[in-house]
């Protein structure tokens, strides 16, 4: 299957980032290249682009797409959280701006085979971005206690009935394994009362939060923004793609964090915490996608762009 992902909010991510030729950047969430294409193009043979992505049939797809702009520009099958010891390791100290489209690409959850969809019933549960790790959706489903898998499901799917989906799940598999996309919505529909099926597919949730489990993707991420924002030079720019809540609060609320100034008690006399603003915000609420680009890629409904720059 040929790898497609239309990039999201492309125009406003490029102008977002204020890309500087000759400058030197980093997209950790390569996909199918589209944005490390705008990227690498306004750089000129004098800029560097570094591109991370988990998942190698990306590499490979963007690599193709990039070829014809020249060699500047690197990319690694690695985790965009790595970002220190990867920037340590190719001798950068500092980056003009950092791209971050998070969530899952067009091609991940068009290729059927790789077990993100709830559309594919006949296919086996994975859901890894990364072919290379161990831990899958089959794993979660038929090895995490009830306990556990409720909370996955609450916590990263938002899912009102999560209690009532993990005991369904536990008792199906005590039968058989839960193997495919298929067997696990079947489960799923018949927990969830018919006047609640109307909001989108009733798996939609669920399978939300066994793939943010099964790739870690909240993990540490606000961490790592801070950690972005520490390697950007000064008036670089951070730009974040978001597509659900839980990743959209954790950027908005590091973001914030890194713009307040002095969080002492307002009684002192003088400030003795010593935090400084970091970031200022380029955009003070989320940005979202058009008219025009949701006619042709519905999928960006849900995407938030947020950019801040380093003071």
């Amino acid at each position: 299957m040929e790898f497609r992902h239309t990039p999201v909010m492309f125009d406003e991510c490029m102008s977002g980032l204020d890309l500087k030729r000759g400058g030197v950047y980093f997209d950790g969430t390569l996909g199918g290249g589209g944005h490390s294409y705008g990227i690498l193009s306004a750089l000129g043979a004098e800029g560097r682009l570094i591109a991370t992505d988990l998942d190698g049939e990306a590499i490979a797809a963007a690599d193709k797409k990039l070829k014809p702009l020249g060699k500047n520009y690197t990319l690694l099958n690695d985790n965009y959280k790595n970002i220190i010891r990867i920037a340590k390791d190719l001798g950068i100290t500092a980056f003009d701006g950092i791209l971050l489209d998070l969530g899952i690409s067009s091609y991940q959850l068009d290729n059927r085979d790789r077990g993100f969809s709830y559309l594919a019933p006949d296919k086996p549960l994975d859901m890894r971005m990364d072919a290379r790790q161990t831990l899958t959706a089959a794993t979660v489903v038929n090895q995490y206690e009830k306990e556990r898998l409720e909370y996955i499901l609450s916590a990263y799917g938002e899912e009102r009935f999560a209690a009532r989906i993990a005991s369904a799940i536990v008792a199906a598999r005590a039968n058989k394994p839960v193997e495919t996309a298929g067997e696990l919505v079947e489960i799923i529909e018949k927990c969830i009362p018919a006047k609640y099926k109307q909001d989108g597919h009733p798996a939609k949730r669920t399978f939300q939060a066994i793939r943010i489990e099964v790739n870690g993707e909240l993990d540490g991420l606000g961490e790592c923004l801070k950690e972005m924002v520490g390697l950007l030079k000064s008036g670089g720019r951070i730009a974040v793609i978001t597509f659900h809540s839980l990743e959209d609060r954790i950027v908005k609320q590091c973001f914030k964090d890194l713009e307040t100034d002095c969080i002492c008690d307002k009684r002192l006399p003088v400030c003795v915490c010593g935090k400084k603003k970091v970031v200022e915000l380029i955009t003070r609420k989320p940005v979202t996608a058009s008219d025009e680009e949701l006619a042709r890629n519905p999928r960006a409904k849900s995407a938030k762009l947020r950019i801040a720059r380093k003071i």
